[in-house]
Parts: structure tokens; sequence; C-alpha cells
């Protein structure tokens, strides 16, 4: 077994990690420390950096630490062992041992992996799916994520062709615009109050501030009827994938069409992608299915791919010990 270095990320890393995440074969934007530090006011952040013997950077792991856990990370959609596309299953092994050995040594009994779902990634990444049933480790959830995929000949249903032209006649149009303000103030914030008596994970200066370092990645797209803003969705735009963030419509949106007139724009404004991920329909931490929504998904096309939670005890690294024969 080679020994790697394992070490915690340093405001000297920055442009060092930043690299290896641009340069990933199973790592976004997510990853990059503009987007980590937004709310780095709300997590100990305990990201790692993993070298080999000769220096080269191999892996990172962003995470925080709570108490005696470490996730990969609260903070964000999902997280994982961050490699390059040379990385090969032998040496995600070592590294693995190494990391698990390191945070052990730590004081740290538990890491939490919240994997990156597999059609993000550029290139085949899968190694820790394989290891995680070598550590032993316990699946404590997985979402059902409602995925289309933009290679196929998909067909939306009849329901949503019907609203989707109901959307045409009531002549709606959609706006790419630069500012968040309007969708936040007066369509989102007061929707999420009204049925869940919560508040977007963003406030508008965190996702406006989140736009001016990743203009490419983050647009927002809004429906209007006579120039009264009817519906909106932010975007989160990746190298394979297009996906919705927020997307929310006024109390009209059924009889209007909006929201179904604003996805069908903009699955053909993202076909040049390979998915369009209309994300998970769980609750319960992904025991339990809401199927109206998932319907709704459904009829566009989409259908199923998964996205899966693992707590590995650090102590079990010498499970890896003896993989290879």
């Amino acid at each position: 077994m080679k020994n790697y270095i394992v070490r915690k990320y340093q405001s000297t890393d920055y442009l060092t990690w930043n690299e290896f995440v641009a340069n990933a074969k199973n790592a976004t934007f997510l990853f990059h420390r503009d987007f980590m530090e937004y709310h780095s006011d709300r997590f100990q952040d305990f990201s790692l950096l993993i070298f080999d013997e000769n220096q080269n950077l191999k892996a990172i792991l962003p995470a925080n630490r709570l108490e005696e856990v470490v996730y990969s990370h609260q903070g964000l959609t999902y997280g994982g062992l961050i490699l390059n596309e040379k990385t090969k299953l032998q040496e995600v092994i070592e590294i693995t041992f190494n990391l698990l050995h390191f945070l052990n040594e730590n004081g740290i009994s538990t890491l939490n992996l919240k994997q990156l779902p597999s059609f993000y990634a550029k290139f085949p990444s899968e190694e820790m799916e394989y290891l995680s049933f070598i550590l032993n480790a316990k699946l404590v959830r997985r979402d059902s994520l409602s995925v289309l995929d933009l290679r196929t000949h998909y067909k939306f249903s009849k329901d949503r062709k019907q609203t989707i032209n109901r959307g045409v006649k009531n002549e709606l149009i959609v706006k790419e615009e630069s500012s968040f303000e309007l969708f936040w103030n007066e369509i989102l914030i007061p929707n999420l109050k009204q049925k869940h008596q919560a508040k977007p994970v963003h406030t508008i200066d965190e996702i406006s501030f989140l736009k001016s370092k990743f203009p490419n990645n983050i647009r927002q797209f809004n429906v209007y009827k006579e120039d009264k803003i009817v519906a909106g969705t932010t975007m989160f735009i990746y190298d394979n994938v297009a996906k919705p963030q927020y997307i929310s419509g006024n109390s009209d949106k059924n009889e209007l069409g909006s929201l179904d007139f604003l996805y069908d724009f903009l699955i053909k404004e993202f076909k040049h992608k390979l998915y369009f991920d209309f994300g998970p329909s769980n609750e319960e931490n992904g025991r339990k299915i809401k199927e109206g929504i998932l319907f709704w998904k459904e009829s566009f096309g989409a259908r199923t791919m998964v996205q899966s939670f693992y707590e590995i005890e650090t102590k079990n690294y010498s499970l890896l010990e003896n993989v290879l024969l």
C-alpha cells in the first residue's frame, strides 16, 4: 500500500485547488472555492488535499466537520472524492486507505459521503461506489432523480403538450435576466413562505454574488404575461447537465401553463447538453416520493437515476489492505 500525504486545505491552496477542480473528471463549479466559501460562516471547513510521495496532487475532498463526523459537504448538493481522469482504481484504493487512516488518526469516527450523481461526471467515476461496498459503508439515503437524456427520442405526454400550447395561446414570453430580485421577491420567496414556511437556501445577495463569480453557470429565466412576471427559474449550468435550481410560478400557473411553457423553452435552450436534471421528488431521506411532482417530471420524458449517501466508519480503512490480489 503506497503512502499518500493528506492535509487540510489552507487559503494558500486556493489556486492549486481550483486548478484541480477545473481538470477533474468528476467535479463541477460547485467545488470551486469561490462557491464553497460564500457560506463559510455556516460550516467548519475540513476540505482535504491528497498528494502522492512526489507531491503531485491526486485527489481532493470538499468537506466540513461537525464534531467527530466529516461531511462531503453539507453546504453543497453533492460531494465525494474528486479525482482526475488518469487516476485508476488501484490508486483510488490507496488514496482512500490513506484518507480514512488520516481521519481516524485525527479523531474523526465517520465520513459521510454525498455522492456526485454519475451523469454529472465527465468520465466514468464510480470508484467510491465500489469502495463503499468493500468498506461496509451504510447506505443512509438514496434520492431518485428525474433526468431527461437529451440524446434520446424523448416525448412529452399529451397533457404536457396541451399545457405548453396553453402558454402559447396566453402569449407568454420567456426572458433571460441579469437580476434575481423580481423572481425572488415576487414569486419565489412568497411561494416558499406560503407553501412550506421556508426560505430559499440562497439570499438574493448570495445568489447575485455567485452569479458574479460564475456568470456562465448561473442564469435566471423569467416568464412574463403582458410584462408581468408569472413564473421563473434559476438555472445551474454544468458541463454535461442543465438543472433548474429554483423554479416557481404564481397562483395562475396552471391556468396560464407558465411552468410547462418555461420547461419546454429550457429543454430546447439547453438541448446541446447531455442531460436535463429535474432533480429529486423525495422526502424522508429518499424513502418517500411526492407522486404528483414525479408524475409531472416524467411526463416530460424524464426517467430515474439515483444519488447515494453513505456513512463510512473511518476505522474500516484496514479493509482496503488486501483488496488487490
